[in-house]
């Protein structure tokens, strides 16, 4: 701080600086942000020194600004895969690179690489793969024969170089792997590729930071060849191994991605979170606050622009049909259209009488011989499909005249190429909502319509039933001489319907009268200046849009000659189109800006091209802004072979406006055409403002000329109230005309909201009595009322406020070199809305041949790219295999089902990268822990509120009398020695096999018997002495039981220990070997087998077998009875010890006492209410806590017959321990969840048989699952609901709690009220309040009482850190006082501090003498509206989750049980998950059941419902097979040994993800 108090600095920066410490000691930053942050703060204060501020990795000389220039530079053009060339623009390539280089001298993000498994990577051959579809006749995107990228041009050659060293060579390193074999990386076998690193460590240690880069850290250029490394020194020194959070030491892989994930998120993002935080409980998420320097818009309020007079011509016609009829019969001979084959030559000239005749032809069929006379199945004014191809427009024209002259409404759709083809669906509501019956279409296009068997053609998916109808001449009749079709003039009927996609994939109908397209031809006509006879070559669609009313209709009102270039004819030839022009001297061209772009890719080859002749280029997607550079290009080349600048007119159309605008062919070549470089940040916040200087992120756009005749057009603002944009504002456009569609067929209101619109002025006055249309397009009017298009409405995404259009960024992530890794034409960019912002995705197809390193790295180029140029951040960026997208019917990429199929979970991308941490700025402010109020003052504060202290007990065992003869014992080896004297054949215990059966049984006397010898056994042979440890090691069974008797006749204290598993000794041995030592038992008691497989070869591979004590095998008994029984002295000493292992994987073994067990049992005879001729059903592990009491204490204390089940055997017979209850009549059963849920899963489909078999559970009013944590509330419910069926009564199901102080807290037992459920707030929760809230509101999360409280047991929820007393519904830790508590932790190191605190703590106010055990869980009480048994007001306690469990993000508590059942619920292939927390950062594990090619699809589908409902950025996805999350015998989740095989990459994963 020296430097501080040297320096004079500003007060404020003081201020600052002492925030930023203050932050930085409480952990809100991290010391390199902490750092970045100060040095900015004083970096003005500090003396310069020379010339550091340069770059020497930049030589100034080499940036050549690649200008659309010489004209030779595209010459060198190759062609580039399949894409719209739309996006083809230089000046943005050389943006994108510079915006690149940029974001290198900033310091760039370390993107680490996701982890895949070999089987995900290895692909097939390449001849498996088919390139995309290229057959498919399209008009949206094309694809070209021929590979290889552009280069720009020699000048940016250089400019390569540098950008990939940029990207490549900076002082980051990358770590190699320790162990990439059995995770299978990609590749090359040691490959962490973090996408920039040369520079190799060795000894695993943490990577250094990649992200602030301090002036002379910088890279000096060295030569490509180069191979000296520049070390980068690693932070911890060189340690051999990382240490994880929690100082365990891993091996380096794993851990070195995360570290360098952490590493990358040191950057702090764009917008900083606020500094304070309101705790107003509703979370605020973090509205993004508008910045105050954002441009605004400041011109006046815009003029609405009218188009010139639409002249009228004297002998333009009433209507189309009679145009038609009048060339029809005076010049029959007039060519009206041209068709061409593939090879480019004339297939079929139509003449305008072959036309007429024809189209009469059609008129009269269709009205006469469908159907019956009477019945005619069409009639003037119905709707008719349209399905012809994209090769045959002779066909379509004379049918589309043909449905005009019988008065009927064509549709013209696609023709549908396979039952599911995309989109199709939707077309297919079109037509049933249109009510079409009958569809014309081509012979050839009919005999290729997918057929049925019987050759009929099949209803398509979503299509009305429809007649299909043939219009080829030779399949009609003739019309009588006296039939003639009634020709009116144009009148307000229904001419069309043209259809239009929107962006949620749905179709609707737009509807154009009759004389709106007479009048749109003549407006056309009038600014195109068609004359009669003229020639016309149209590459476009003809079905819809600009090709359809330029093609097919104004072409028929002004007897002009059209040559149609088929798609199918463009892919063979890209020339085509110019060589018609100079065949045909054509005046006219109809293209694409892609059109323009073939033909500069392809030209060289041709000598004699001349476009002299051609007066009008009509571009009709001109409006889009990235025509330009096609256009610009398309002159530059072809103005030598005589194409004249003034001919290329750019026109903006939309389905519902028609034409909106069109450049007029002018003469005057000395009007230079309308040009604006706006700068993209402006045009974010919707102004238009020019931009000179940042050349990066400008947007160059061309005028579309000027409204059309007899139209007005506005501007308004695109969402609201349709107020007119001020003069430098964006909006979208509107049109008032004649010559517009007028409906969305049958959608009222949606036509409302779009073809009648009244646009207000400021003061809220319409400016116009007469309705305007939507255009859907985004723009404003220039000076001298030019039009530019800067966007779609569709493709437009609000992200943070900001507006960007979905075009602008597919040409960013185009103009990423090199390109050879996804395919030009395949790129779609979508939004979606993920806590409550739009989200921007890419997906792209990859092509097969490029490695993995390749994509990822052009990957993060991209998100670097955008984020430069855009200033957005990309949320997912997927790429799928080639040719996998689904497509529009014209070979384009269908945008909204690919949104779908991503949203679903069914996309299958083979590569993914998330970056939520730079693009999620909206989270709710981190919590900051208020100080906390003292005890006192929340006692006061309760009393003062009217709430009761939170505190509740069991009845009193004290009070309660009852015929209970074990009582006057006060161990439970005598209750058992006096059982065996007074009902010695009594029947104790039943061990069930697989079958159902009994595979043994004993009585009173057995037990007695069987246990003095054990105890002799123990004298003789294991020379113990009493107090003497001794370890059970059994399967669950009977030998448990007598081993653990004979244990308390000899004076010894046993303790139960789960043999190790004979299928996995190496995982399950080590646990017992740890139990038997830290219990420091003298010696171990089992079975011949288990003592068998102790002594194995695998036994001693795991753990040292010369370290155990001495076994004892229980088999093998000796004859004679001890001398004498052992009578402890003091019921206070030891009678066992419980060991288990925690989910947070610590092992700790609790001392009970004899007082204690006896206590245990005589509550939960009484909560049960247990007899002699009781029978009890037990399906549980009997190795710690209730279970274990439950198995072995009990039936002793109680005298009731225990049905013993082992949950083993449930793997073989899933059904046996629900037959077990029906066949032996049981009242009560105990199980865990892990038998619940196998019941659930193993007999979900078989109630029914399982009933046939006589299966009845009516008889059962308490089925307890035994656990220790939250009630899992689902799977009881399934559990209660799938067995209703078989007399299952839905109150018998319940839970109990118990803990390591106290082994049963709550137990649900006979009497008393059903347990209840209470809906909380779970954002509440994480700030540790409770807040009850109605059943099915957003956020609730269901919590189930976790049974009754024993007798003899007290509850109080105390404050975890201040100790002192909660009141009613307030969450805080569970504390018990019992006689049944545990007495201690019998620890080998004796942690005294945990003992006391855990075992005798009391509270710091109100009543301070009690000494309370607190159970480690949160929870609350709260006092219901139901009485108990003794009247009193029932109190329900709610068990939320252990303490140790809970993790700490953002200042928030979270249970991960609440995260994991969000994730199971997003996508049907996740079975099973677990979350835990490594730095800070939250790592989610998802179990797959499906293809290994779905893993990816899951990645976003967990990143967006973690966002949504619990306002987390999950850190990394790890998606693994099912069965890697360790489960212990309770059926709970293993989450820490989960977290250490993941940082010790032992998980083997299908696909790790690190999200950005």
């Amino acid at each position: 701080m020296a430097d501080r108090d040297t320096l004079p600095l500003p007060l404020e920066v003081r201020d600052r600086l002492a925030e930023l410490e203050l932050e930085l000691s409480e952990g809100d930053i991290t010391q390199k942000g902490y750092e970045k942050k100060r040095s900015k703060l004083i970096g003005a204060f500090l003396p310069k020194a020379p010339g550091k501020g340069m770059d020497p990795s930049v030589p100034h000389e080499r940036r050549t600004p690649v200008t659309p220039g010489s004209s030779s530079r595209y010459h060198r053009r190759r062609s580039s895969g399949s894409r719209d060339e739309r996006y083809r623009s230089d000046v943005h390539t050389e943006a994108v690179q510079a915006a690149l280089a940029k974001q290198k001298e900033r310091g760039k993000m370390a993107v680490p690489m996701p982890s895949k498994r070999r089987s995900l990577v290895v692909q097939s051959s390449m001849d498996a793969y088919t390139p995309p579809d290229t057959s498919s006749g399209s008009e949206e995107e094309g694809s070209m024969q021929g590979e290889g990228t552009p280069t720009s041009s020699q000048g940016s050659i250089n400019m390569e170089n540098w950008i990939s060293r940029a990207i490549h060579g900076s002082t980051t390193s990358s770590t190699t792997s320790s162990s990439s074999t059995q995770s299978g990386g990609s590749g090359a076998a040691s490959r962490l590729a973090d996408v920039m690193g040369q520079t190799h460590l060795e000894n695993h240690s943490t990577p250094p930071d990649v992200t602030g880069y301090t002036t002379d850290s910088i890279q000096v250029e060295r030569p490509q060849g180069s191979t000296t490394a520049s070390r980068a020194t690693p932070k911890y020194g060189n340690a051999e191994l990382m240490e994880t959070g929690d100082g365990v030491p891993v091996g380096g892989r794993v851990s070195a991605k995360i570290q360098q994930l952490v590493n990358t998120l040191k950057r702090p993002k764009r917008p900083p979170l606020r500094e304070f935080f309101v705790d107003d409980f509703e979370e605020l998420l973090e509205v993004q606050q508008p910045d105050p320097n954002q441009p605004k818009a400041e011109g006046a309020q815009m003029l609405a622009m009218r188009g010139e007079q639409l002249g009228v011509v004297t002998n333009w016609p009433p209507s189309l049909e009679a145009a038609l009829q009048r060339w029809g019969t005076i010049s029959p001979k007039a060519p009206c259209l041209t068709t061409m084959d593939t090879n480019g030559k004339p297939l079929y000239i139509l003449t305008y009488g072959k036309l007429w005749v024809r189209s009469m032809k059609v008129a009269y069929n269709i009205l006469h011989k469908l159907g019956s006379k009477q019945e005619p199945m069409v009639r003037p004014g119905d709707r008719v499909a349209l399905v012809f191809p994209n090769n045959d427009p002779a066909a379509f024209m004379v049918a589309f005249y043909g449905c005009l002259l019988a008065e009927l409404v064509p549709v013209p759709i696609e023709v549908p190429l396979t039952r599911k083809d995309a989109g199709s669906q939707q077309i297919g509501f079109l037509l049933g909502s249109c009510g079409v019956t009958v569809a014309l279409t081509s012979d050839a296009c009919h005999k290729g319509l997918p057929k049925s068997t019987t050759g009929e053609i099949p209803q398509f998916k979503g299509w009305p039933k429809l007649l299909w109808f043939v219009t080829e001449s030779k399949h009609l009749s003739k019309p009588p001489r006296d039939w003639f079709p009634h020709i009116k003039d144009a009148n307000n009927d229904t001419a069309y319907i043209e259809y239009k996609t929107c962006k949620d994939g749905s179709v609707l109908g737009v509807t154009v009268m009759r004389i709106a397209l007479l009048t749109h031809c003549q407006a056309l006509t009038q600014s195109c200046g068609y004359t009669e006879a003229e020639t016309i070559v149209n590459v476009l669609d003809f079905k819809k849009d600009v090709g359809l009313w330029h093609g097919i209709l104004t072409s028929v009102m002004n007897m002009m000659h059209v040559i149609s270039i088929p798609y199918s004819l463009m892919k063979v030839n890209p020339l085509s189109w110019i060589q018609k022009v100079c065949q045909y001297k054509a005046k006219v061209a109809c293209v694409k800006s892609r059109d323009m772009h073939w033909a500069l890719v392809a030209h060289k080859d041709q000598r004699d091209v001349n476009l002299s002749s051609l007066r009008m280029l009509v571009v009709a997607d001109g409006s889009n802004p990235w025509s330009i550079s096609s256009c610009d290009a398309f002159l530059n080349v072809f103005q030598s072979k005589g194409l004249k600048p003034e001919v290329i007119c750019p026109c903006a159309s939309s389905p519902e406006a028609l034409t909106v605008a069109i450049r007029r062919p002018t003469d005057d070549s000395n009007q230079p055409p309308g040009r604006g470089v706006l700068s993209m940040q402006g045009l974010s916040h919707g102004v238009i403002r020019v931009d000179s200087e940042e050349k990066l992120s400008v947007l160059t756009l061309q005028d579309v000329g000027t409204a059309m005749p007899g139209a007005l057009m506005c501007v308004v603002k695109p969402d609201g109230v349709p107020q007119l944009c001020k003069t430098d504002e964006i909006g979208e456009l509107c049109v008032c005309s004649v010559a517009t569609g007028t409906s969305y067929y049958g959608l009222s209101g949606m036509t409302k909201n779009t073809f009648e619109v009244f646009p207000m002025n400021s003061v809220g006055a319409p400016i116009s009595e007469y309705p305007f249309t939507r255009t859907g397009l985004l723009g404003f009017v220039g000076p001298g009322g030019l039009c530019f298009i800067a966007g779609k409405m569709d493709g437009l995404m609000v992200v943070g406020g900001r507006r960007h259009n979905a075009d602008d960024i597919v040409a960013t992530a185009l103009a990423v070199e090199p390109m050879k890794f996804v395919y030009r034409g395949r790129i779609a960019v979508f939004s979606i809305t993920v806590l409550h912002d739009e989200r921007i995705v890419v997906v792209a197809e990859q092509r097969p041949d490029s490695t993995e390193e390749d994509s990822f790295q052009w990957m993060s180029r991209v998100l670097q790219a955008i984020d430069g140029i855009h200033q957005v951040g990309v949320y997912c960026l997927a790429l799928v295999p080639s040719n996998t997208l689904p497509k529009t019917p014209l070979g384009g990429i269908h945008l909204s089902e690919t949104k779908q199929l991503f949203l679903e979970g069914s996309l299958h991308p083979c590569n993914v990268l998330m970056c939520p941490h730079t693009c999620v700025t909206n989270l709710p402010k981190p919590r900051q822990k208020q100080p906390e109020i003292g005890p006192a003052s929340v006692m006061v504060g309760n009393l003062v509120s009217g709430k009761r202290i939170a505190q509740a007990s069991g009845r009193d065992l004290g009070q309660m009398e009852d015929n209970d003869q074990a009582r006057k014992f006060l161990f439970l080896s005598e209750v058992l020695q006096w059982r065996a004297q007074t009902t010695p054949d009594h029947v104790l215990y039943t061990l069930l096999n697989s079958r159902g059966t009994i595979a043994s049984s004993l009585s009173c006397v057995q037990l007695h018997k069987r246990a003095e010898k054990i105890a002799t056994m123990l004298a003789e042979r294991g020379h113990l002495q009493d107090g003497d440890h001794v370890a059970l090691v059994y399967p669950p069974g009977i030998d448990l039981i007598a081993a653990f008797y004979g244990c308390l006749y000899a004076g010894c204290v046993p303790i139960t220990v789960r043999p190790p598993h004979p299928q996995n000794i190496a995982t399950t041995l080590p646990t017992v070997k740890m139990i038997v030592e830290v219990s420091r038992s003298a010696c171990m008691m089992t079975t011949a087998v288990i003592c068998k497989l102790l002594r194995s070869k695998e036994a001693s591979a795991a753990v040292d077998v010369r370290t155990w004590p001495p076994v004892l095998d229980t088999d093998d008994l000796p004859k004679k009875k001890p001398p004498l029984l052992y009578k402890p002295s003091n019921p206070d000493t030891l009678a066992y010890l419980d060991f288990s292992v925690s989910t947070t994987g610590m092992l700790a073994g609790v001392k009970m006492s004899h007082t204690a067990t006896s206590a245990f049992c005589r509550s939960i005879k009484l909560q049960c209410e247990l007899y002699p001729s009781r029978e009890v059903a037990i399906c549980l592990d009997p190795y710690c806590g209730l279970g274990f009491v439950i198995w072995c204490l009990c039936s002793v204390y109680s005298g009731h017959q225990s049905i013993l089940i082992p949950p083993s055997e449930l793997e073989v017979n899933p059904a046996l321990w629900l037959l077990a209850v029906s066949q032996y009549k049981v009242r009560d059963t105990f199980c865990s969840y892990s038998v619940m849920e196998l019941c659930t899963k193993g007999l979900g489909l078989q109630t029914e048989s399982l009933k046939s078999r006589g299966l009845d559970l009516s008889r059962v009013r308490t089925c307890v699952v035994v656990a220790e944590e939250r009630p899992r509330i689902a799977l009881t419910q399934s559990f209660s609901k799938l067995f209703k069926d078989l007399g299952l009564h839905p109150r018998a199901v319940s839970t109990s709690f118990g803990c390591r102080v106290n082994l049963a807290v709550c137990l649900q037992g006979t009497s008393g009220p059903d347990p209840t459920t209470v809906y909380v707030d779970m954002r509440a929760l994480r700030h540790d309040r409770v807040r009850l809230v109605e059943r099915g509101s957003p956020h609730s999360l269901p919590l189930m009482e976790s049974g009754k409280i024993l007798p003899g047991v007290r509850i109080i929820i105390a404050n975890p850190e201040t100790k002192g007393p909660l009141g009613d519904s307030h969450l805080g830790e569970i504390w018990v006082c019992s006689g049944h508590n545990a007495s201690g932790y019998f620890t080998v190191y004796g942690d005294e501090a945990l003992q006391s605190d855990h075992f005798n703590s009391r509270l710091s106010f109100g009543d301070t003498q009690t000494i309370w055990a607190r159970t480690g869980y949160l929870g609350f009480l709260r006092r219901t509206d139901l009485t108990d048994a003794s009247g009193e007001r029932h109190d329900a306690l709610y068990v939320v989750g252990a303490l140790d469990e809970a993790m700490e993000l953002r200042g928030m508590r979270y249970h991960p049980i609440d995260i994991e059942t969000s994730v199971i619920r997003t996508h049907k292939s996740i079975t099973e998950c677990a979350v835990f927390t490594w730095t800070n950062l939250l790592v989610v594990v998802v179990e797959l059941d499906g293809s290994e090619q779905e893993a990816l699809d899951l990645v976003p589908l967990v990143t967006n419902v973690v966002l949504e409902e619990h306002y987390l950025i999950v850190g990394v996805v790890v998606v693994v097979d099912i069965g890697v999350i360790p489960i212990n015998s309770r059926g709970e989740k293993q989450r820490m040994h989960l977290r250490d095989g993941f940082l010790a990459d032992q998980l083997d994963p299908i696909y790790v993800a690190y999200n950005m």
